[in-house]
């Protein structure tokens, strides 16, 4: 089976910030938070503002 190096670099990398916080998910998250907020870069959210949705018409 073919196999992409740097897809198998990422996976290595995702394993070893794991590895580093115990598997804790709230720890990990957090620290992508604080990388996040050191990097400067201007952070754009995906969610949606309810009051644009589209309505329903089917109920």
């Amino acid at each position: 089976m073919w196999q992409d190096e740097i897809v198998d670099k990422i996976h290595q990398i995702r394993e070893q910030h794991a590895k580093s916080f115990n598997y804790d998910l709230d720890a990990m998250f957090a620290d992508w938070q604080k990388k996040q907020a050191k990097s400067g870069r201007q952070i754009i959210s995906k969610s949606l503002n309810p009051r644009t949705q589209p309505t329903s018409i089917c109920g």
